[in-house]
Order: structure tokens, then C-alpha cells, then sequence
């Protein structure tokens, strides 16, 4: 065992979280943690990646009944070993600002390097999520199936907003979290760190996402646990955001159940280095806002309804994006199915993602609207039973973008289905992927499958799915009714 803990010393040393002459000490923690008064001594020593330093570390924990052998355990087990290794929140800060100093991009690398070292983002989890591209009409998507976190309902996340606050901390996204042992029911946190930032001079911070959807995927969270809410403030906030760091964008999900996202209780935006499709897809349809005319306007080619914006006055810019957002809060349409509320709970919000244009600044505006019917319970803008079977979750940010968050689920689903087309089997006889007959036969009637092409057939139609999905969530539908409807909103933001 000694092999082992020196290994994983070792690795500390070489990734720069500890330094030499803190052996003896970080050993001693590590001992402590494993329960243990000694080892003996070993004269080998070994090469293995971290993650399998870890399962040997862990394996013997549970072999002793020090820890329960299940993935939650096993997890909250190993990040505390991770945790003796982890530098102090000083320590970071203060290297992270060193990097700044160079250039806003030497701090992110740095620190992106920093949370994947530490196992915050765990690399071998980063291996396993299935990805691909898919060509469509709008652009090349990216599609991916999550393994990392369980599939949510939409109700429950719904519900998770309007929940009385308890516990500690009090949500994922709190600051508290630095360094949290966790528990059963919530991740521990021993090798997350933070850094601060100021945005409208206030207190936030920035972390990056433990399970990476996308290059230096980040959030960027205030230091209080209050709600989410679009307003004028946040404009100037994404603005002054990718200002400081040039290299990233950073967006906001809608402050609404149903089109927010999963987590409404914490006010927070997420950013990185990632260039989505939406931002690469073109203006369709060019606007012009009375009294913002400097300012580049225009409809996007895009499944969703976006109104981009872009100019080199961040203030003007912001204003600009606030009188939309406060012309689609109070704005209804019955003959295009858009209500700004139904007894009393309002619908209409906003999705702004920010990013730097050269020496300018760009803003897309995502108009989105939460309103439930009898026929459609889960949101007449979310994606229809239809396509249940493939996508049921809430359309957030990150696939408002052109990202499709999968399921974990559908890894073995459409491992399942790919052989029962191939052998000719009753799909519809088959409870694991019964609810992608209708799909598989459309699939089939589409496409000459054979064992070559099957999975890549597969990936495309996903994709193909996926488009639909942003389709059913765009508030304007890409006709020409829903087009003239769009130019309605534009004219009646003009008139305002």
C-alpha cells in the first residue's frame, strides 16, 4: 500500500499541489484518511495513472469497512484523499492572479489545468461521455450523451426552484461548497476551489464544471444564494465579464421553470472557450431598433428565436437588450400561441449569451416563454412527446447553443436498438427500446442500413432529433407565418 501512497505523492510533486519537503507531511494526512497508523515499508515503486492509484487506495478502504462499497461512497472516499493534496484557497487566489497579470488567458489555462489535476474535473469521466457532430440545416451541432449525471424531469426541477432553502450549503453553486466534505445526497468538495471575482461591484466567483459539456466549461456564481433573475444588471454583468476575459463567452440560462435550466435558486451564468453553432449561424434577417441604429440587429438562422445585437458600446448595448427583454415580458400574441401571462404567472423571459466580436461586443438574446397546456403539460415550447423518447429534459442554456445534453440512458438503448434493426427484431416487443419503435421505422424507411453504416446512420438521425427539439423550444416557428409574427415583436419593441 505504501507503493501507492508514495504514487500518489508523487503525483502531487509533479503537478505542482504540493512541494518538495511537504512528503513526510501530506503522507501523514494520507494515512490519517485511510485509516491507518502505518504501512509497511515498500521498495517498489510504481507508474499508474491517478485514477487507478485511487480505485487501489479505495479498494482497500472497503476492503477494511472503512468504506461502503457504492459509486457515491467510493467517490466521497477518494475526494478526500484528493482533498490532503489540494492547495488552500489563498494559494490558488493568488496564483491565479499572478496569471491574470500575464494575460486573462494564462489564468484560465492555468486554472482549468489546476481543477483537472485536482480530480475536481475528473479526466476519466471526461473519456467516457459519447460525442459526435451532427450536419444539419442550422449548422454542425454537437451532440453528446452524458454519463456523468441522471437524467432530470422537468416537474422535479420546477419544484426544486420553489423548495424552502435548508441544509448547508444550500445549493451545488454555493461558495460554501469550497472544501465540503459532502454527504450521500451531495458531492464532496475537498478539491474544489474558487476564485473571485467582481462583477457590478459585487462579490462572485468562478469554477469550472465538474462534467465538462464543453471546452473550459465554466460558472460564474454570485457569492449570496439568491434566485436567478434577468434584468438590466445582468447585460452589464456579461458584458463586463468577457471584457475581463476576452477568450470566453458567458450566457445566462432563462430565469423561469421550464426554460431555465436546472439550477433557479442561485443566480449564476455559464461561459468558457467553446464556439457553439448558434454563435457561427449567420443573420437572416436584418433589424434596425429606432434610437439604437449604430447598433448591428438581426434575426438569427437558428431553430430558436434569437435576436442578435452587436456594437462597441457595451452600455448602449445592454439598454438596447433591456428594452427587448422589457417589450417580451409584457408582450402577448393569441394568433401566434405567445401569452405574456395566464392568471397572473408570467411566461415571457430572455436567454443572453455575451461574447467578444474583435474590439466589440455581442450580444444573443433567446426569446423564451414557459406557458403549459392540457395538450402540452410539460411546456408548449419544450420539446414534444414525439421526441421523448431521445429528449425530455429542459432546453437550457447549453442546448439552446446547439449542444445536446443527452441522457445516459440512451448508451445502451441505442447500443440495443442498433443490433435489434440489424437481426430484424420486434423493437416494439422489447420493453428497453420500445419507446424508439415509431423512430426506428422512420429511421429505416429513410435510410439502406447495413452492418457498416448502422451506428453512423444512427448518430445522424439523433442529430436530426435533436434540430426538432430547438425547433419545438423556438417561440417563432421557422415559417412564414411564424416569421411575420417574429417582425410583429420588432415592430411593437419599436413602438415602445
Amino acid at each position: 500500500m505504501k507503493a501507492y501512497l508514495d504514487a500518489l505523492i508523487n503525483y502531487a510533486l509533479e503537478k505542482e499541489l504540493i512541494e518538495p519537503g511537504d512528503e513526510t507531511f501530506v503522507f501523514n494526512r494520507l494515512l490519517e484518511v485511510m485509516g491507518l497508523d502505518s504501512v509497511e515499508e515498500g521498495s517498489h515503486k510504481i507508474k499508474r495513472s491517478l485514477a487507478n492509484i485511487l480505485d487501489v487506495l479505495t479498494d482497500d478502504a472497503v476492503k477494511r469497512g472503512l468504506v461502503d462499497d457504492n459509486i457515491v461512497a467510493r467517490q466521497l472516499f477518494d475526494t478526500k484523499l484528493m482533498g490532503v493534496l489540494t492547495p488552500f484557497p489563498h494559494e490558488v487566489k493568488r496564483k491565479f492572479t499572478q496569471h491574470y497579470f500575464e494575460s486573462p488567458r494564462s489564468a484560465t489555462d492555468w486554472f482549468y489545468k489546476f481543477s483537472q489535476d485536482t480530480n475536481y474535473i475528473r479526466r476519466d469521466g471526461m473519456e467516457k461521455d459519447l460525442r459526435w457532430k451532427y450536419q444539419g440545416k442550422y449548422g454542425e451541432m454537437d451532440i453528446s450523451i452524458n454519463l456523468s449525471k441522471p437524467e432530470k424531469d422537468p416537474k422535479a426541477i420546477a419544484a426544486a426552484a420553489l423548495a424552502p432553502q435548508s441544509g448547508y450549503p444550500k445549493c451545488l453553486l454555493c461558495a460554501e461548497n469550497e472544501g465540503y466534505a459532502g454527504r450521500m445526497n451531495h458531492p464532496a468538495r475537498q478539491n474544489h476551489r474558487i476564485v473571485p471575482i467582481s462583477l457590478g461591484n459585487e462579490q462572485w466567483y468562478m469554477q469550472y464544471s465538474p462534467y465538462v459539456y464543453y471546452n473550459e466549461h465554466c460558472i460564474v456564481f454570485n457569492s449570496q444564494h439568491r434566485p436567478m433573475k434577468i434584468d438590466r444588471t445582468t447585460f452589464d454583468r456579461l458584458f463586463e465579464f468577457v471584457g475581463c476575459f476576452p477568450h470566453y463567452f458567458l450566457g445566462s440560462n432563462a430565469d423561469l421553470p421550464i426554460v431555465g435550466g436546472s439550477i433557479l435558486s442561485h443566480d449564476h451564468f455559464q461561459g468558457g472557450n467553446y464556439e457553439f453553432a448558434m454563435a457561427k449561424a449567420p443573420i437572416e434577417t436584418e433589424l434596425t431598433f429606432k434610437g439604437y441604429e449604430d447598433i448591428k440587429a438581426g434575426i438569427v438562422k437558428w431553430p430558436m428565436s434569437v435576436i442578435r445585437i452587436t456594437g462597441d458600446d457595451c452600455d448602449l448595448l445592454a439598454e438596447l437588450a433591456n428594452k427587448i427583454l422589457t417589450a417580451w415580458r409584457g408582450y402577448s400574441d393569441p394568433d401566434a400561441g405567445i401569452f405574456a401571462e395566464t392568471d397572473g404567472v408570467p411566461h415571457n423571459t430572455i436567454t443572453p449569451i455575451a461574447r467578444r466580436r474583435g474590439y466589440g461586443f455581442q450580444m444573443d438574446l433567446v426569446l423564451r416563454n414557459n406557458l403549459t397546456t392540457e395538450e402540452y403539460p410539460l411546456g408548449v415550447f419544450h420539446p414534444h412527446r414525439k421526441l421523448h423518447h431521445i429528449k425530455k429534459e429542459n432546453i437550457g442554456l447549453i442546448e439552446v447553443m446547439g449542444l445536446a445534453v443527452l441522457p445516459a440512458r440512451l448508451k445502451n438503448e441505442l447500443t440495443r436498438l442498433q443490433d435489434a434493426i440489424l437481426a430484424h427484431e420486434d423493437i416494439r416487443s422489447i420493453p428497453e427500446i420500445a419507446p424508439h419503435a415509431d423512430w426506428a421505422e422512420e429511421i429505416m424507411a429513410r435510410n439502406e442500413i447495413n452492418d457498416d453504416n448502422i451506428w453512423d446512420v444512427i448518430q445522424k438521425e439523433v442529430g436530426f432529433v435533436f434540430e426538432q427539439v430547438l425547433e419545438d423550444a423556438g417561440v417563432y416557428k421557422r415559417t412564414d407565418n411564424g416569421k411575420a409574427a417574429f417582425l410583429r415583436f420588432v415592430d411593437y419593441v419599436n413602438a415602445e
